[in-house]
């Protein structure tokens, strides 16, 4: 999921250093997160309440993040402005499953992904050990009245890649910061790291222009379309096989991303 803010811009994020954060910045990460996907229609489609998005949201930020804490790699720009969550898919013994907006996303000013961020032969998510499924527990923990809560993760998991991958779940950007190039500058040495090692990169794109800046770093569209039910926007799934293996991964700058 993303906030569809990570185009290079002429800077390309010039200067802003990428380090690997931990638990201690967790909190750091949640806020920035928060703040990145405030606007963005998925997050609004989850929590249409504007009260109970911002009692709920960051409790579905910060599971998100404690989940790529265990499994996967966070990213975030040395002066704190944007971050990325990664996750391998499959994830790792011990990791809980994928239960969330696909690329809360890009200059990550807020795209799932992922960021949600998500939008393969083995993504195989498991539930809990009571059957549970992820996005059940995920709605406990988060938002128990809140059935899209549950739903946005049945939904992007039905549309997840099987095949071994790198998952973009999310990738944010602080709104002051956007237009700068920072998403791009927290994407570019792990895209060129995948490429370097064959590994395929997903992530679902929460809007059209956040679509055409990932378009713009290699990734390609794949059917099909998430449709959000209730009135709800629509994700694209996308992704890029590693440049140099057949795919269609040329990476070239993506236009920038305005103001």
């Amino acid at each position: 999921m993303n906030d569809g803010t990570s185009g290079t811009g002429k800077s390309a994020g010039a200067g802003a250093g990428v380090r690997e954060a931990g638990e201690r910045d967790r909190e750091a990460v949640v806020r920035l997160l928060d703040t990145a996907f405030a606007e963005d229609p998925v997050s609004h489609w989850v929590f249409p309440d504007p009260a109970r998005r911002r009692a709920r949201h960051p409790l579905l930020v910060g599971a998100f993040v404690d989940i790529v804490l265990g499994a996967g790699r966070v990213d975030l720009a040395v002066d704190g402005t944007a971050a990325a969550l990664w996750l391998p898919m499959p994830p790792g013994p011990g990791a809980t499953g994928r239960s969330g907006p696909g690329d809360i996303p890009d200059d990550g000013d807020g795209d799932g992904g992922g960021d949600g961020d998500g939008d393969g032969d083995g993504g195989g998510h498991g539930g809990g050990g009571d059957g549970q499924s992820d996005g059940a527990i995920l709605r406990a923990a988060v938002d128990p009245g809140n059935e899209r809560v549950e739903l946005m993760g049945l939904l992007t998991e039905l549309i997840h890649p099987r095949r071994p991958h790198l998952y973009l779940w999310m990738i944010g950007v602080h709104p002051a910061h956007r237009g700068q190039g920072r998403g791009t500058a927290l994407m570019r040495p792990v895209l060129d790291r995948c490429d370097r090692e064959g590994t395929p990169v997903y992530l679902e794109a929460s809007s059209a222009r956040s679509r055409e800046l990932y378009r713009g770093l290699g990734f390609a569209v794949r059917e099909p379309l998430l449709r959000l039910p209730y009135g709800g926007p629509v994700m694209w799934p996308m992704w890029r096989d590693p440049r140099g293996s057949g795919g269609t991964t040329s990476l070239h700058p993506a236009e920038s991303d305005g103001p």
